[in-house]
């Protein structure tokens, strides 16, 4: 959130959620619950590049991808205490209430 501009993040997966496939939503949601607005930017700019998703689905760790400035510890716990739940929530407002297929991209703008 800014004065110009508020963003938020919903997961709409077209595949099975796993511990596995989820590493950058996962990453996503917990630098969202976690990290400052200027070090949330950095962070997520560096994390959705095609070589960290597939990095990070070969097995690298996600606290390598880390920025200086971040809280690190902070991040990290709520990385790996975050369950699969709120993804799965995620995907069933998408489908249920957006009335999105899987997998399918929206933007949903709501000005002041």
């Amino acid at each position: 959130t800014s004065s110009h501009t508020r963003v938020g993040i919903l997961n709409n997966p077209s595949s099975k959620i796993r511990e596995d496939n989820t590493a950058v939503a996962r990453g996503i949601l917990a630098a969202f619950l976690t990290q400052n607005n200027s070090n949330l930017k950095s962070f997520l700019s560096k994390l959705s590049k095609e070589e960290t998703a597939k990095s990070l689905a070969a097995g690298t760790k996600i606290v390598k991808f880390l920025i200086p400035g971040m809280d690190g510890d902070t991040f990290e716990k709520k990385y790996n205490t975050l369950g699969l739940d709120l993804i799965k929530t995620h995907q069933m407002f998408c489908q249920e209430v957006l009335k999105l297929l899987p997998g399918q991209m929206a933007v949903i703008s709501n000005g002041r």
